[in-house]
C-alpha cells in the first residue's frame, strides 16, 4: 500500500436536541484531537440557512480552530465564491495567514445555488419514475450514478431562490476569473478594468495555500488545472463524477509558481467503529439526512439511530440517495482502511479528505481516532 496523508472536512453538525454553540465547541475539540492523531489538515465547510449545520462562517471558525491548535493546517472546504467577493476572501484569509503563517488553507468552491435552482426548475414536472442506480464498479471502486427522476416542490424552489438572493448568489460570475482575482490580490498584482492597482495589504504575499474544490469535470477542475492549483474531487458529494473530475484536472494542469505537478485530494464519507455491526448501527441516520439535503428542506439536525428507524421510506426516496449510501465507507478500522485504499488506488489521490457525521459527537471523535490508528499501521 502507498501511504498518503489523511485530512478532515467538518461541518460542525448539529444533532437533534443539540445547539449551534455546542456543535461549534465539538468541532474545536475534534480539531484539537485530530492534531494529536496526526491528520494533516482540518477544513471547515460553508453551509447556510439550514438547522443541521453550524459551519456557516468558515473564516471565523477557522480562526477559532487555529487558535486552539498548534501545527495542523486549518482551512476552508470551501469558501463559496458565488457568495463572496474575491477581495473579501483574500483579505479574510490573508488576515488569518498573517496570524497563523504557513498553517492556513484557502479552499475555493462555487456556490452553485442559483444554478441549482435553474436546473431544478427545468426538471420540475418530470414524471419519470425515480429508480436507484445500478451498482457500478471501476477496478473495485463503487461509482454509481445519481438517481434520475423526481423534482423539488414549488415551495422549496421559491425558498431556494430566496436563499440565493440573501447570499448574493446570482450565478452569473465566471468562476475562473474569480479565482484569478483572489490570486492577484494575494500576489499583489491586481488591476481593475481600467488598469488601476488595488492592494489588499493583509492578503499580499500571505503564507497560505490556495485550493480548488469541485464535483465534476467542469469549471472547477479546469480552473484548478489551468491555474496550477491543487484540486479536491468531492467523491462524497457526487461519487459518479470523481474519475471524470480527476481526469479533467490532470488533463488541464499547467505548472505554476504554486505547484509544479498535479496534486489531487479525494473526499470520502467515512464512519468507523470497533466492529462492522456497530458502525452500521451508527450509520443508520445517514440516508435520511442526505435525502433531506437533496430533496427536502436542507440539512436537518442529525438524528439518532432510534429516531432514524422511525422514518417511513418509499422506494423512490431510497433510490434518490442510493449512490451516497453505496459509497459511504462504513465499518471496522480494517474494513474502512481496505476500502479507502481502493479509493486512493483507483483515483490516484495524493491525499484523502475524510468527513464523518454522527448523532453523538463522541462517536465522531472515536471514528477519527480509530481511523488514524489503523491508517498509521497499514
Amino acid at each position: 500500500m502507498t501511504a498518503v496523508p489523511l485530512s478532515i472536512l467538518d461541518l460542525a453538525p448539529i444533532p437533534t436536541g443539540g445547539t449551534a454553540g455546542g456543535a461549534l465547541r465539538d468541532t474545536v475539540e475534534l480539531a484539537r484531537n485530530a492534531e494529536q492523531w496526526g491528520y494533516r489538515r482540518f477544513w471547515l465547510a460553508e453551509h447556510h440557512l439550514v438547522p443541521g449545520v453550524a459551519s456557516s462562517s468558515p473564516a471565523v471558525l477557522i480562526a477559532a480552530v487555529a487558535a486552539a491548535t498548534r501545527h495542523i493546517r486549518v482551512g476552508s472546504g470551501a469558501v463559496l465564491l458565488g457568495q463572496h467577493s474575491p477581495l473579501q476572501v483574500a483579505e479574510d484569509f490573508g488576515t488569518l495567514a498573517q496570524l497563523h503563517p504557513d498553517r492556513i488553507d484557502l479552499g475555493l468552491g462555487r456556490s452553485g445555488l442559483a444554478k441549482y435552482v435553474e436546473f431544478a426548475k427545468a426538471a420540475t414536472g418530470d414524471s419519470a419514475p425515480v429508480t436507484a442506480p445500478e451498482p457500478a464498479y471501476v477496478d473495485g471502486l463503487p461509482v454509481p450514478r445519481t438517481a434520475r427522476g423526481g423534482s423539488l416542490s414549488k415551495a422549496r424552489l421559491e425558498q431556494l431562490e430566496g436563499h440565493a438572493l440573501l447570499l448574493g448568489d446570482t450565478g452569473r460570475s465566471d468562476y475562473a476569473d474569480q479565482v484569478r482575482e483572489v490570486l492577484a490580490f494575494l500576489d499583489g498584482t491586481f488591476r481593475d478594468g481600467g488598469g488601476r492597482e488595488a492592494h489588499a495589504i493583509t492578503a499580499e504575499h500571505a503564507a497560505l495555500q490556495v485550493w480548488v474544490l469541485g464535483a465534476s469535470a467542469g469549471p472547477s477542475s479546469r480552473a484548478a488545472g489551468e491555474l496550477g492549483l491543487p484540486f479536491v474531487s468531492n467523491y462524497h458529494v457526487t461519487p459518479s463524477t470523481v474519475l471524470d473530475s480527476a481526469a479533467s484536472y490532470r488533463d488541464s494542469f499547467a505548472p505554476s509558481p504554486r505547484l509544479d505537478r498535479p496534486h489531487l485530494v479525494v473526499s470520502a464519507d467515512v464512519l468507523v467503529a470497533e466492529d462492522d455491526a456497530t458502525a452500521q448501527e451508527l450509520a443508520t441516520p445517514f440516508a435520511g439526512w442526505v435525502h433531506d439535503i437533496r430533496h427536502g428542506d436542507g440539512a436537518q439536525p442529525y438524528p439518532s439511530p432510534d429516531e432514524a428507524r422511525r422514518r417511513h421510506w418509499t422506494e423512490a426516496e431510497r433510490a434518490r440517495v442510493a449512490d451516497r449510501v453505496q459509497t459511504r465507507i462504513v465499518g471496522s478500522p480494517e474494513t474502512v482502511v481496505e476500502r479507502l485504499e481502493v479509493l486512493r488506488r483507483v483515483t490516484g489521490a495524493d491525499e484523502l479528505l475524510i468527513t464523518t457525521v454522527t448523532h453523538d459527537p463522541k462517536d465522531r471523535l472515536r471514528s477519527y481516532e480509530l481511523l488514524a490508528g489503523a491508517w498509521s499501521r497499514s
